[in-house]
């Protein structure tokens, strides 16, 4: 069984290769956003990166080692967690941050391109789960603050409040379609900090 850590797609080089891989994980990206994770088609992929057929086949291996190491790459890219001082400010940031992503015009479709092909493809799954692990770890420290500033009680489960945060957005997203914005955005984070500091999330 291969390893993670050795999996393709997973080595973090520098200078030209750094720059091949950039080039190969844009080519995928638009790949997706144009045609869904049926376009990323490895030859179609060096094609548009303006890269040889066998760097990519080599490195990625398959059209799914590809979409793991560009959910690997995002992860990465994402926006650092905001510390305000507050479990509301810190709440209100990542609920805005979540928010506004999902309705960018690129990042949004890339996604939902994505989401779709993690529901029938298991190593896309996974890759999926380890980025949204990586985030909820990002922000979880936010929650293990306010905790030690006594906002919300001992015994808090940080990563289940950062989910909770998410999830109301995520459903909007995906699935019912309702406005999402920062209105939106803030009302999730106050809804979810008051949920905190009545202990509804301690284990």
């Amino acid at each position: 069984m291969t390893d993670a850590a050795s999996a393709p797609g997973t080595v973090r080089p520098g200078g030209r290769t750094a720059r091949i891989r950039a080039a190969v994980l844009r080519a995928a990206e638009d790949a997706l956003i144009e045609c869904g994770f049926a376009g990323v088609d490895l030859a179609e992929i060096a094609r548009r990166a303006e890269v040889g057929k066998t760097t990519v086949y080599r490195r990625w291996g398959t059209p799914q080692g590809l979409v793991a190491d560009l959910l690997a790459d995002m992860a990465e890219q994402s926006v650092r967690r905001t510390e305000t001082g507050s479990l509301d400010g810190d709440l209100r940031a990542n609920a805005r941050l979540v928010a506004s992503t999902l309705t960018d015009p690129r990042q949004g479709v890339l996604f939902k391109a994505v989401i779709c092909a993690a529901t029938t493809d298991e190593r896309t799954a996974q890759a999926l789960h380890r980025f949204y692990a990586t985030r909820i770890a990002e922000w979880a420290p936010c929650v293990d603050q306010a905790v030690q500033r006594g906002e919300a009680p001992q015994g808090t489960d940080a990563a289940e409040v950062i989910r909770a945060v998410s999830a109301p957005l995520y459903y909007r997203f995906l699935v019912s379609g309702d406005p999402l914005d920062a209105t939106v955005a803030d009302q999730v984070a106050r809804t979810t900090a008051h949920a905190a500091r009545t202990g509804a999330y301690v284990r």
